[in-house]
């Protein structure tokens, strides 16, 4: 194989450069030149292709779209049903799985269960670049997983992984984590941009040409992004987000994206003792259910994916004593409230200029939707007026900068989950009114902000 050149590239515009200096030539950017690898292709060692994914079509040659056979895709669930959720029905062979998240959140400990679980119909592969087997071992025994069917391997060097895995040759296959390997092909320390990059296109090059599934956890760093280049997110399948507070037992995983499935899908599970366990009635966590009914509290239902879920937001409306009152979310996007609040203002006669507003959504859920506009009025109102909302009300809708209702997607799937939890009363846009209300459940379609605030 020939001798792989070195040079250096500018993660701002582009630029090649022989060598490392602080600024880029080109654009004037500092500190963005990073080393890259440029391999021959003369002499380079192929692995078979993966029919699964090359069809019955021949390397470099062109077809007709038309003409090419679309098959359903085989999936193999992970034995946990949240988990297969968020993947979208399962695990697709040759598939690769980026996962982030916080230190200590439970991203290797869920894949040791999915591992466990596949082990009974497939092939595994445990490779851990920051812990020792031992440590490995001590974790399974405190989970108390059945270990017998895992394969596990200590190793950081990616052309020594992908030779033991070409003899082991698992169906399914984990890299904990990805900044931690690194390949001979780029001389750089491990978690670089330039080792993470190659060292990941060497991973993603043998899953497909295997058809091996491929799970690469990721590290993040103080923003909550993924650490590394932005391209290994583009390199990989589907890319899943641990979510959760600290002090929290319950954690969130979101698929950020998925070529296999939907985006924005969610599962649940709770930390115990014995690993992470999935939550099945997620709605219930996230409703608090006070003892009586208190002010500026309305439960919404949000859209997570494909699965409706009912989260309670709180609003609390007190007197500001500063020139620039205080507009603070939890949840909640900060511009978003403060243009509803201009919208309370001008449609509504509610003036809050002189008023310090904090809004959270129960549970340490993320509420992006613009589903929630009108329950966070409502909430607010609520709080400011001191009047209390029915329990058993439950309220959804955007709201438009004219004042007027929007409807949203998934009115009717949203209307039957809050009557699974026994809700009576329902609050929501004209347009999103069902043909058939579910039994028991009093409609109150609304098409203008001030018909909502008539309402409660």
């Amino acid at each position: 194989m020939a001798k792989a050149k070195q040079s250096y590239s500018c993660s701002a515009c582009g630029a090649q450069a022989p060598k490392w200096g602080g600024q880029c030539t080109d654009c004037g950017a500092w500190n963005t030149l990073v080393e890259v690898t440029a391999m021959a292709a003369a002499g380079a060692t192929r692995m078979p292709r993966y029919s699964g994914f090359s069809g019955d079509a021949k390397n470099g040659q062109v077809q007709v779209l038309a003409d090419v056979q679309a098959s359903e895709l085989a999936r193999t669930s992970c034995g946990i049903e949240e988990f297969d959720r968020v993947l979208g029905g399962g695990l697709v062979p040759g598939s690769v799985v980026l996962i982030g998240g916080d230190p200590g959140i439970g991203k290797s400990t869920l894949l040791l269960q999915t591992l466990v679980a596949l082990a009974e119909t497939s092939k595994t592969l445990y490779v851990t670049g920051e812990e020792s087997l031992e440590q490995v071992s001590m974790r399974a025994q405190r989970l108390g997983l059945n270990t017998k069917k895992i394969n596990v391997l200590t190793e950081t060097q990616v052309e020594s992984i992908l030779k033991i895995a070409q003899v082991e040759k698992p169906a399914v296959m984990v890299i904990d984590s990805i900044q931690a390997v690194y390949t001979e092909a780029v001389q750089s320390a491990p978690g670089g941009v330039a080792q993470v990059r190659e060292s990941a296109a060497q991973l993603v090059r043998y899953a497909k040409q295997t058809g091996t599934a491929l799970f690469l956890v990721g590290h993040v760093t103080k923003e909550g992004a993924l650490a590394g280049p932005r391209v290994l997110e583009h390199m990989v399948d589907t890319v899943l987000y641990f979510e959760g507070d600290s002090g929290s037992r319950y954690r969130l995983v979101r698929a950020i994206k998925n070529r296999f499935g939907a985006i924005n899908e969610l599962g649940v599970f709770a930390m115990t003792g014995k690993g992470l366990r999935e939550v099945t009635n997620p709605s219930a966590i996230f409703l608090s259910r006070h003892d009586e009914v208190v002010p500026g509290t309305v439960v919404m239902v949000t859209l997570e994916g494909s699965r409706p879920l009912l989260v309670e937001v709180q609003a609390l409306v007190d007197e500001s004593h500063l020139g620039n009152p205080r507009r603070v979310t939890t949840g909640l996007e900060t511009n978003r409230l403060a243009m509803l609040l201009a919208v309370l203002s001008r449609h509504a006669g509610i003036i809050m200029h002189d008023q310090d507003v904090f809004a959270n959504v129960v549970g340490g859920v993320r509420v992006t939707e613009t589903g929630a506009d009108l329950a966070v009025l409502l909430a607010i109102t609520s709080s400011l007026r001191s009047k209390t909302i029915p329990d058993d009300l439950i309220v959804f809708g955007e709201v438009g900068l004219a004042g007027e209702i929007r409807p949203v997607p998934n009115g009717q799937e949203r209307l039957y989950e809050a009557a699974k939890h026994g809700f009576k009363q329902a609050i929501i846009p004209k347009a999103n009114a069902p043909r058939e209300v579910p039994k028991g459940m009093t409609i109150y379609p609304v098409t203008r902000l001030d018909e909502a605030l008539d309402k409660i």
